[in-house]
């Protein structure tokens, strides 16, 4: 194969697009859920990036699988944060830390030329450490995002509970949780390839 038909079949086409946006609206849905859910306690919003991560491993693996090519990724976050932004759910923090996330998923699947498991299970549990910037802000900006969810109509319990919750342990755990839950939903994923995908022909076989 010459160098040339290397990058036609790198570049991504109308049906990668495709793809990608399908599963990029279904990774989106897993997390409008949770963010709902997270409005009932403070502990379910520190841990909602992880919780996500857990499942949102099938969508993610999956699209990983079909489209392996350069920027899929970088797509697929675009497009979360692009749905964030027109619902009014985006903030500065979470735009960096998800766009940081992005181009370093990027990197892992780059160097691990887009087939590997392990390199796409890597990528993904990157990309999960992007959410961390939603509730980022309660450990950089105490005091100032605390008044601002206050005259949003946050309840004092809610306060409270959130107040508690800050500390640097809880910090450390709200970071790695969603690694180590992406970390799992990768091999869910697996498990159901494995059991269904593969044989029905929806996503390629992985390499190691």
């Amino acid at each position: 194969m010459t160098a040339i038909q290397v990058n036609i079949s790198r570049k991504l086409k109308g049906k990668d697009l495709i793809t990608i946006g399908i599963f990029s609206a279904i990774y989106f849905v897993f997390n409008f859920i949770f963010m709902l859910v997270s409005g009932f306690h403070p502990v379910l919003w520190i841990l909602m990036p992880g919780l996500i991560a857990l499942f949102t491993g099938v969508p993610y693996m999956i699209m990983a699988s079909k489209v392996q090519k350069p920027g899929a990724i970088f797509l697929m976050g675009f497009i979360t944060g692009l749905i964030y932004f027109a619902t009014g759910m985006f903030t500065v923090i979470i735009l960096i830390t998800f766009a940081l996330a992005c181009v370093l998923a990027e990197a892992v699947r780059y160097l691990t030329k887009y087939k590997s498991f392990a390199g796409n299970m890597v990528s993904f549990a990157v990309f999960s450490v992007g959410m961390i910037g939603s509730p980022l802000p309660v450990w950089l900006f105490k005091d100032s995002f605390f008044d601002q969810i206050s005259e949003q109509g946050m309840s004092t319990e809610y306060l409270s509970s959130l107040n508690a919750l800050a500390n640097n342990t809880i910090l450390v755990v709200m970071i790695l949780a969603p690694a180590v839950l992406a970390i799992a939903g990768a091999l869910i994923a697996r498990a159901l390839f494995k059991k269904h995908f593969e044989k029905a022909g929806i996503v390629k076989t992985w390499q190691r």
